[in-house]
């Protein structure tokens, strides 16, 4: 499996989300809305989710194993470092 494409919304408000992002998968597959959270031990990804009906937050689309989560989070993570750099402050989605 390819990460072939990665794409970084950078978010404006002052808060721990810090971007969303989009990724598509050997040119083939897309998941969108994997959260970049500024957490208390550094930066992470949040896998998209959907609240249930009895209040928890439920992934709607993950890695199976931990081996392809951390490839995964470092290819955004790092991604994401380039788009801080690159993007001025008023192109941030509100």
């Amino acid at each position: 499996m390819d990460i072939t494409d990665i794409r970084v919304r950078m978010i404006a408000k002052s808060g721990r989300m810090k971007a969303v992002v989009s990724i598509t998968i050997d040119n083939e597959f897309v998941v969108h809305d994997i959260k970049v959270i500024e957490g208390d031990q550094g930066l992470f990804i949040a896998m998209p989710s959907r609240k249930s009906s009895d209040g928890e937050y439920r992934d709607i689309a993950h890695p199976i194993n931990s081996e392809t989560r951390n490839r995964i989070q470092s290819l955004i993570l790092d991604k994401y470092a380039e788009a801080e750099k690159e993007a001025p402050a008023e192109n941030f989605e509100e």
